[in-house]
């Protein structure tokens, strides 16, 4: 069996000498692998079939090992300490052939580091070192010196630009301040604007509003006109059909009923007139016989009333002056209770009964007026001689 992985080598140098004769030790590291052309599988099965990765790393370290001193002895410390890529180029290249003969390719390698046990490698880094403290204190003094410089410069720039950075705040808040004062009076103008804009529109909408509105109401009322009038219409029409309608059948019931009436009014008028006629001409007739007697007997009367003398007038009224007095009275007889207020109730009584004698003494006057005899004259002729006569006798 032949192993094909990469076997890693590590290698140890002792001391050799350079090429100034300073011995110094070496340590580095390479991977190494059998090749994988037929060629160098011959080779590597002729060499290291059935050693394993053991006995090939025996083998390569070995060769590494010589081609390290061999390329160490051609260079300097100096050159090896400086230049470790180009050492390590030179142990690939010395290592290859040997390698490759035996079937193995070198994959790489690597210088880590050399030493040396008389201290030469130390003392070549003294003087590095103190030049390199040395410089490094130079740089630390410039470094601090510009540092300070600079820190001094920062701190001037810095507070300059403070100051104009306060400057620059203080401007950047009256700028802001003035900005936000003319943005507020900006702002509180818009708003009295939009305010008033606001107060006009909701004004101009509620006359919009109020307008609509009274459309709506003339609107409503143009409606219930109408309702009303279809309302009256449909009134009128349940009237002339439940009204109108049983009217003039009414109508025409009493029209007829009072032209029945009429016809039998008139047929009752001619009869009643027919018997009034006769009835008319009986009472006429009847009349016209008693106003003879009666003329006649006026005329008798007429006659005897010539004849008659004012004492048969004195006598006739006489006679009737009692039923006259008992027709002033007739009324006082009816009264169930007099109240008199005031004053004596005698007295009241003879009041009452003076009354009565005045209306008494009144009809002559009345007669007077009705007739045209003097009453009054009649008796004081007749009987102021009658008194004359008792005067003369006594």
């Amino acid at each position: 069996m032949l192993p094909m992985e990469v076997i890693p080598i590590s290698i140890k140098t002792p001391e050799v000498l350079t090429h100034g004769g300073v011995p110094i030790l070496s340590e580095g590291v390479a991977q190494v692998k059998i090749d994988s052309s037929d060629q160098a599988l011959r080779l590597a099965a002729e060499q290291f079939l059935g050693l394993g990765k053991d006995g090939i790393r025996d083998v390569a370290q070995a060769i590494l090992e010589g081609k390290m001193r061999e390329v160490i002895g051609t260079m300097t410390v100096e050159d090896i300490y400086r230049g470790r890529q180009e050492f390590a180029k030179r142990v690939v290249e010395t290592a290859h052939h040997d390698l490759s003969r035996m079937g193995l390719s070198l994959m790489s390698f690597s210088l880590m580091g050399i030493s040396d046990t008389q201290g030469y490698i130390d003392s070549l880094a003294r003087p590095l070192i103190a030049a390199a403290k040395r410089d490094a204190a130079i740089a630390e003094a410039e470094t601090e010196k510009e540092a300070v410089i600079r820190s001094s410069s920062a701190r001037r720039e810095a507070e300059v630009a403070r100051l104009q950075s306060e400057a620059q705040i203080a401007k950047a808040q009256w700028e802001n301040e003035a900005k936000k004062a003319e943005s507020q009076a900006g702002v509180n103008q818009k708003k009295a604007h939009a305010d008033f804009s606001y107060e006009l529109e909701r004004h101009k909408l509620n006359q919009e509003i109020k307008k609509e509105e009274a459309k709506v109401r003339i609107i409503e009322k143009e409606q219930a006109i109408q309702i009303e009038g279809l309302e009256i219409a449909r009134k009128e029409k349940e009237l002339e059909a439940s009204v109108v309608r049983t009217a003039d059948a009414r109508k025409y019931q009493i029209r007829a009923e009072a032209e029945a009436e009429e016809y039998r009014i008139q047929a009752e008028a001619r009869g009643k007139a027919e018997a009034l006629r006769l009835e008319v001409a009986i009472e006429a007739d009847t009349i016209r016989q008693k106003g003879q007697a009666e003329a006649e007997a006026m005329t008798l009367k007429a006659k005897a009333y010539e004849k008659y003398t004012d004492a048969a007038l004195l006598e006739q009224y006489l006679q009737i002056l009692p039923q006259m007095a008992k027709s002033v009275a007739e009324p006082l007889s009816k009264v169930d209770k007099i109240v008199i207020i005031g004053g004596d109730k005698d007295l009241g009584a003879t009041r009452l009964t003076a009354q009565v004698g005045q209306v008494l003494a009144q009809m002559p006057e009345v007669v007077k007026t009705l007739t045209g005899v003097d009453l009054a004259k009649v008796l004081k002729d007749k009987l102021a001689p009658e008194a004359k006569k008792d005067e003369k006798a006594g």
